[in-house]
């Protein structure tokens, strides 16, 4: 297996951690990355945000000293804007590679035409592709993307060629519609077809991948040259381990303990109150990983209620030491995590698939805090 080449970056293992929004935070990359080598994207920022230097903004894109290559996904639907972000970027040293969200199937994105609806305008998805890698400089510039609004609006091999004729450095491909959202099962085969059409650049997978050995089958199903991973890793950092060992041609695969378990969570919590400055806001922030680091554990629903509710980092360690440490990983817990219900239609703007060549720029509101893809 090769590394992944974007631009000058080389990555090893082929292997990125997919942004997620309140998830993909300094706390959380550092534990995955301590795991195992790969690219770790942090949340998704909006350009407006970021050239207009919204203190919130600028806070989420903090990287630690030891966070190589750092990555920041941007979102954005005006050229001269994502231009002008990634220009910041690249002249501020913000990040060593920068890429572009055309994925999020969230409604109050795609009602702007934002997202995973962007694409369907062609000229206006390669205008933006043009603003981003001109202004990129050395740093590479990626796409983040989906097959297309749904499956009578398929976008993705067009996307494709676009961007390779723009000079974007490789394409991660969820392989679902906006439609689907997260439920369904991913189309590994459309990531075949994309990579058979764009050879010229690196394909990465997106799209069901809950264990190493689910990347493993991704990866020799298609073809594709790298797999970016999200919400299989929810509450499970020591996925990245797995997907080490896989990439380096081992079968051994990291299963721990509660007890192991109880200590991520410990630590997890931890990083957050550094990162955040307050204990009350990291420990509220803390709570939605609890379900997931405790996914098929046998824990009571009271205890399970407790930590979902702590206040305090004491209350929250009071409620570790009660888990049993010698419990073993469960079976069958490499399956999906989080949301997964397909969506009854996409919201799109007025008219918007009345012209999939119109360059028109969505109204100013499409920018909002939102993440996914």
């Amino acid at each position: 297996m090769e590394s992944l080449k974007l631009g000058s970056l080389e990555v090893w293992p082929p292997v990125v951690l997919a942004p997620m929004a309140g998830i993909t935070n300094a706390p959380f990359r550092t534990l995955c990355r301590e795991q195992g080598g790969g690219l770790f994207v942090c949340e998704m920022i909006t350009t407006r945000a970021l050239v207009e230097r919204n203190a919130k903004t600028l806070k989420m894109i903090r990287f630690g000293p030891r966070e190589n290559p750092r990555s920041i996904q941007l979102y954005g639907v005006d050229p001269v804007t994502v231009g002008r972000a990634v220009r910041m970027i690249a002249e501020e040293d913000l990040a060593d590679h920068v890429d572009l969200n055309f994925g999020c199937p969230v409604p109050k994105v795609t009602r702007r035409g934002g997202g995973s609806a962007l694409p369907y305008k062609r000229n206006l998805f390669r205008a933006i592709l043009r603003e981003a890698v001109r202004n990129a400089g050395t740093l590479p510039v990626t796409v983040k993307m989906r097959k297309g609004i749904d499956d009578d609006h398929l976008t993705y091999l067009d996307a494709g060629r676009i961007a390779v004729e723009e000079g974007v450095a490789a394409i991660a491909l969820h392989g679902r519609t906006a439609i689907q959202h997260y439920g369904g099962t991913a189309d590994w085969a459309a990531i075949a077809r994309l990579k058979e059409s764009v050879p010229e650049i690196p394909v990465l997978g997106n799209g069901d991948i809950w264990s190493a050995d689910d990347a493993r089958r991704m990866m020799d199903l298609t073809g594709c040259d790298g797999v970016v991973v999200g919400r299989g890793c929810l509450g499970r950092p020591w996925l990245f381990a797995d997907l080490a060992a896989m990439c380096e041609g081992s079968g051994e695969r990291r299963r721990p303990s509660l007890g192991e378990v109880a200590a991520t969570m410990d630590r997890h919590a931890a990083l957050l109150t550094e990162c955040f400055g307050s204990e009350p806001h990291a420990v509220a922030d803390f709570r939605k990983h609890v379900g997931w680091y405790l996914k098929g554990f046998v824990v009571g629903a009271d205890l399970r209620r407790r930590l979902a509710t702590a206040e305090s980092l004491a209350g929250l360690r009071e409620g570790l030491a009660e888990l049993d440490p010698a419990q073993p990983w469960p079976d069958g817990v490499d399956a999906p995590r989080g949301k997964t219900h397909p969506r009854d239609r996409v919201h799109l703007p007025a008219g918007w698939l009345d012209d999939p060549y119109d360059l028109a720029v969505p109204e100013a509101d499409a920018e909002l805090d939102t993440s996914g893809g």
